[in-house]
């Protein structure tokens, strides 16, 4: 008996021996080429277990598999070994996605939150993406050990310190841990589950992979499982699963405190140096330290030596920044606080995210050369740069960007008018894509230098640069006059200041052009004979009241009485002002076709007390409405608009003139789609429907328009309508069908009629479905005298019913709904027996979507 109870006890240990050993891992790897990728297994295990791995298998996601080594096996204190199955590389067959993945049996005896772990498997996995349109990709490596411990109610942190060395976004999700053939384990459960009793938090941070626990309540060891994927141009190019160990134990310190550490940016080249402090509240000693991407770095890393001290400790981070470090993702920096002297250790951890900034292209220079403007600048001093974008503005901004804002933002005005792909060409020509830049603008630039990764770097300095003023610049084109036959429209500009006496002596002609809109064509209307007369009235009996009209104006050199051609305008159009009209209200619109800019419009209306046009009110757009008006009454407008060129010298505000036009309001404006309800009384087969307005909705309502369609889909019909804008309500009766679609319009008192409601179809399915009983007592007691369906049901178009005797003979049929079956012999009209008889009955409803056949069978009992 002793004999047999040790070989039990003896079997008992060696399984618990043999079970007690996975307790975390993840697969890592790297890209060697294209297909080609070197794969890394780490795990961590109970170090006394003989349970010992020193290979691993491995399923590669394309039907293959093999066996890997371990390389390395470090023993860590509290009886951790971390194991390294390194070096092996696998060629995958073609683009595509794997699951890369390792299962072991042997997972840790006793997790909380894993029913029966000791016989659960250990499984972990990993996504790779092979993109040939995104590049090779490596995945993430996690610089933080994935065995951890915390106190029982003690805010518990912890961060798997992820860096992506192809600068990849990354994101972070729990997942369930995994178990035999890769499926989640059943019943597992996060930790804060395990004890529901006093509610608590468990989650992760999907931006920086901060694991919280708020407060464990019961000791024990837990395990998680957390998955980091990567994202390159908005794909994803894989994930790593974590599966990772806490183990919580009773204990009564404090955590320590780390000083508030923010975000921040700092230009390629320059040194980042700044203080991170923590303290312990017990006054315990207190160690510091930190992981992330900048110290992975192979080229200048960071520093950021381990400091320990009693209570209170400081220790100084630093980088020596360079281009090499330039990446559109943020490198993010785990510092973890832990009080030396206790068990467990407790931690604080602080994430901070650290942009480095290319330096911005320098020495950005602009001079002016006929109507173009030459711009150069100095290459950018990050070699990896793939080239330029150029942005413009009228006017000078004088932007100067934060410590974190790269590129040129939208808010500054300026537009990208131009990309270069290449690094070393640093000069451009902007001729306003082939139309040449106008006179009279002070046109401002700035340049920034971009990177493969969608990184940019901060934006250059400003540089501007004017036309030289050489040819007339046009400044108005302003209706002096509205009318049919007798319109007159004002035109001026500004004389030439920088001609080229030299070339053109003088003396010099205008020649006045004017084409409209209906007419583009240019044609000369006048001449001025004196460099300084630079205003020309047009009264040759303009259309102005229905016409726009574009002027420019070009300029001669008359030396040796010979014609010469200096140079032209910009085109300039009069404004024009369009009235639509609508309920109570005038939506005034005009057109801007002009070489300046304007900064704002002004609305003027004929007040007809004082019989004078007055100021209504501005828009800094080409469109007003004016609201609140009385229909069928006449309003009057015109529009004054208030511009400038940007360059000096010229006349400052420019104002001109629309035409005078007018608009009478009208209610054209249909009332709003009533909002449908219906139900459905199956004893009558009825719908009744009642309908009302969304809060706000115009009350103008005279009447309604019902409309029904039997089959969804189909054009719905008018079936009524209603005069009393107050009776919402309408019963849809003498039905042979329930089934059909309904909606309503409103049509208001001038017959302005609403979009249509909201649909609302009613099934067949709204009352009871057709269905029969199993007996009936035809014995003349006036009782149950009839086999019949029961009642309630509706939309039946007919039947095709066959009721059978045991022999198979049929004794009735029908195609009335009813049935109405007698119990009498349809062959012979003769009493049938009692007993069971059987019965097939094709159904013909009517449904939404047209008629349809269902099939019921069954028995029916005769009890006489």
């Amino acid at each position: 008996m002793r004999k047999l109870l040790l070989f039990i006890i003896l079997i008992f240990i060696s399984q618990f021996a043999f079970s007690t050993h996975q307790r975390a891992g993840e697969i890592t790897y790297k890209a060697i080429s294209n297909l080609k990728y070197e794969f890394t297994i780490v795990t961590y295990t109970y170090t006394p277990s003989p349970a010992d791995r020193p290979k691993l298998d491995i399923d590669w996601g394309d039907g293959t598999s093999q066996s890997v080594p371990r390389t390395q096996k470090i023993n860590y204190p509290n009886n951790i070994s971390r194991n390294v199955y390194s070096g092996t590389s696998h060629t995958f067959p073609g683009q595509g996605t794997y699951i890369i993945s390792v299962e072991d049996p042997n997972r840790n005896y006793g997790v909380l939150n894993i029913p029966n772990s000791v016989n659960v498997p250990f499984f972990i996995r990993t996504q790779l993406v092979i993109n040939p349109f995104l590049g090779p990709n490596n995945s993430v490596d996690l610089l933080a050990l994935p065995v951890d411990d915390g106190c029982v109610n003690t805010l518990y942190m912890h961060n798997p310190a992820a860096y992506d060395q192809d600068g990849d976004s990354l994101s972070y999700k729990l997942v369930s841990c995994r178990g035999a053939f890769g499926l989640p384990i059943p019943g597992f459960i996060l930790p804060n589950e395990v004890v529901t009793s006093i509610p608590t938090i468990f989650e992760i941070d999907p931006l920086t992979g901060t694991i919280i626990w708020d407060n464990p309540i019961l000791q024990g060891e837990y395990n998680i499982a957390f998955q980091i994927e990567e994202w390159r141009s908005g794909v994803k190019m894989g994930y790593v699963t974590r599966d990772m160990q806490i183990t919580i134990i009773a204990c009564d310190n404090q955590a320590p405190i780390i000083d508030p550490i923010q975000d921040t940016c700092v230009k390629a080249g320059d040194t980042l140096i700044f203080d991170v402090t923590a303290y312990d509240p017990d006054g315990d000693s207190v160690a510091i330290r930190a992981l992330g991407g900048p110290f992975q770095v192979s080229d200048s890393p960071a520093e950021f030596p381990v400091a320990v001290d009693e209570g209170s400790v400081t220790s100084t981070f630093t980088w020596n920044t360079n281009c090499s470090h330039v990446q559109f993702q943020p490198y993010q920096v785990v510092f973890t606080a832990r009080d030396t002297l206790n068990f467990p250790q407790l931690a604080a951890i602080k994430t901070v995210n650290i942009n480095i900034i290319s330096p911005a292209p320098e020495n950005l220079s602009t001079s002016a050369v006929g109507n173009t403007v030459h711009l150069s600048w100095e290459q950018a001093v990050c070699n990896h740069t793939i080239g330029y974008d150029l942005y413009r503005r009228n006017g000078f901004y004088n932007f100067q960007p934060d410590v974190c804002e790269t590129g040129v933002p939208e808010y500054t005005g300026y537009q990208k008018i131009a990309t270069i792909q290449s690094i070393t060409d640093t000069t451009i020509v902007d001729d306003n894509s082939g139309m040449g830049l106008v006179h009279g603008i002070d046109y401002c630039y700035m340049v920034v230098s971009f990177f493969a990764d969608g990184s940019e770097s901060y934006a250059s300095n400003e540089a501007c640069a004017t036309l030289k003023k050489d040819v007339p610049i046009i400044t108005n084109v302003s209706v002096n006059k509205t009318s049919v036959t007798e319109g007159e429209i004002y035109i001026a500009w500004s004389k030439p200041t920088e001609l080229d006496t030299l070339i053109f002596s003088g003396p010099y002609k205008y020649k006045v052009n004017r084409s409209d809109n209906e007419n583009p064509q240019f044609i000369n209307i006048g001449e001025t004979s004196n460099i300084n007369d630079t205003i020309y009235n047009d009264v040759s009996g303009l259309n102005t009241a229905e016409k726009t009209f574009a002027y420019k104006v070009d300029m001669y050199n008359l030396a040796n009485g010979v014609e010469e051609f200096i140079g032209s305008t910009q085109i300039a159009r009069s404004m024009f002002l369009s009235i639509s009209e609508t309920d109570q209200a005038l939506q005034l619109s005009w057109n801007f076709e002009a070489p300046w800019y304007n900064t704002k419009y002004n609305i003027y209306r004929y007040n007809a007390v004082s019989e004078t046009f007055e100021l209504h009110d501005f828009s800094t757009q080409t469109t007003y409405l004016n609201g609140n008006l009385t229909n069928g009454y006449e309003y009057v407008y015109y529009i004054e608009s208030i511009g400038q060129y940007t360059a000096p010298g010229l006349v400052n505000p420019i104002v001109n003139l629309s035409q005078i036009n007018s608009g009478i309001p009208i209610d054209n404006v249909p009332p709003c789609p009533p909002l449908l309800y219906v139900s459905t009384n199956c004893e009558l087969i009825q719908n009744q429907l009642w309908w009302g307005f969304a809060v706000g909705c115009p009350k103008d309502v005279a009447g309604y328009y019902v409309y029904y369609a039997a089959i969804e889909g189909d054009d719905p019909a008018i079936i009524d309508s209603i005069n009393n804008p107050f009776d919402t309500t309408y019963s849809h009766s003498n039905l042979n069908s329930i089934t059909g679609c309904y909606q309503v319009k409103a049509i208001d008192s001038t017959g302005n009629i609403s979009d249509f409601s909201n649909k609302v179809c009613v099934s067949i399915d709204s009352c009871s479905t057709y269905s029969l009983p199993n007996v009936f007592t035809p014995n003349h007691d006036e009782y149950n005298e009839y086999f019949k369906p029961l009642p309630g049901y509706t939309s039946i178009e007919r039947i095709e019913m066959k009721i059978f005797n045991r022999w198979g003979r049929i004794v009735f049929e029908t195609s009335d709904p009813e049935i109405n079956w007698d119990g009498k012999n349809i062959n012979n009209n003769q009493d049938c027996i009692e007993g069971v008889y059987f019965y097939v009955c094709n159904v013909f409803e009517i449904r939404l979507e047209g008629l349809s056949k269902r099939t019921i069978s069954g028995s029916v009992t005769i009890l006489r």
